[in-house]
């Protein structure tokens, strides 16, 4: 037999044996990506009848199924399945959370807001971000990593968007608050939870820049419409997006947080007395921007705006640094005169 055959024969075995290792390695993956995708809708599934317990709403098949994003007849299996395994019961079509289930349950939402915390707290995540990348890391980490996380953060109590975290041995503190909704002109409250879902109301809130910790007036209020006091702003809602707020009455007399100029609306040659930074302004973000030197009363001088308007050259402290607007507007500052 010559070179060539030999080198021609030796060439399809390699074929072969590299064709069958890649429909094993294949079929592995799809078993692998199949029992993840079974643990996903369980654990969502169980989630939501936590939700539906919270809000002491029924529970049932249509609402499973579109609870994991499948069909009626998909959602009967699993629930047929989640009953046989202990975690759900059922009575009369309304499905309810066994003691094993609701334990479950707490374990991916105490995982899901963690990884909220986590990301609101040590990196430079957009915060219309958190709960995509959470719902993600609610499956992918074990328990053993949640808690590693939590002692890393000091065990904390809430998430960024004010939810209760769930305690490694499953207590919940129960909901705080009333909607904004049901305050009256001239009250004042204090932001303490702010609804995420649906992302696209949540976008709108945040790019009002309310947060748990704000500080408002109710200016006028109809059914269709909310103004409020915020900032040193007046901002307009609509019914239907105020009412993913959730406030806590303050007293006639509680102060509310003077009007500010932000960075970015300082003119071109114009300076500014860092008063502080938004609360908005967390983790990574916040401590760039504090190791640049925008600590309060750190004077900041507008240099010159890109072509385009954004970003702008600012100096600082003898350096001049480049910031966009998102990022400016999180600098709350004090006009001051040249020399001042």
């Amino acid at each position: 037999m010559t070179i060539e055959m030999w080198t021609i024969l030796l060439a399809a075995a390699v074929a072969v044996a590299a064709m069958l290792l890649f429909r094993r390695g294949s079929l592995r993956h799809r078993r692998t990506r199949g029992k993840d995708a079974d643990r996903v809708r369980t654990e969502d599934a169980l989630k939501h009848l936590h939700d539906c317990e919270e809000r002491h709403v029924s529970c049932t098949r249509e609402s499973i199924a579109g609870a994991i994003g499948e069909g009626e007849d998909a959602a009967a299996q699993l629930l047929s399945r989640l009953a046989a395994l202990g975690l759900v019961e059922t009575r009369d079509g309304v499905f309810t959370l066994s003691d094993p289930g609701r334990a479950y349950a707490l374990r991916v939402i105490r995982t899901h807001r963690l990884w909220e915390r986590y990301l609101a707290d040590e990196t430079g995540v957009p915060e219309t971000s958190w709960h995509r990348s959470a719902e993600e890391a609610e499956h992918r980490l074990s328990s053993e990593q949640a808690e590693r996380l939590a002692a890393r953060m000091g065990n904390p109590r809430y998430d960024p968007h004010g939810d209760p975290i769930p305690t490694e041995a499953g207590e919940l503190p129960g909901p705080r608050g009333i909607p904004l909704t049901r305050l009256a002109a001239g009250e004042i409250a204090a932001v303490v939870h702010i609804e995420d879902q649906p992302a696209q109301v949540y976008a709108e809130l945040v790019a009002h820049g309310f947060h748990p910790g704000t500080r408002l007036r109710v200016l006028e209020t109809s059914s269709a419409e909310m103004r409020v006091e915020a900032d040193g702003r007046t901002v307009a809602l609509r019914a239907l997006v105020a009412a993913n707020i959730t406030v806590s009455r303050l007293p006639a007399e509680s102060p509310l947080p003077r009007a500010e100029t932000t960075l970015d609306c300082l003119t071109v040659g114009e300076q500014g007395r860092v008063a502080s930074l938004s609360p908005a302004c967390r983790g990574m973000q916040r401590r760039r921007l504090m190791d640049m030197g925008v600590v309060p009363g750190s004077v900041i001088r507008a240099e010159f705006r890109s072509p385009g308007g954004d970003p702008t050259a600012y100096r600082i402290r003898g350096a001049v640094v480049a910031l966009r607007a998102d990022h400016a507007r999180l600098i709350l500052v004090d006009r001051v005169r040249e020399g001042a």
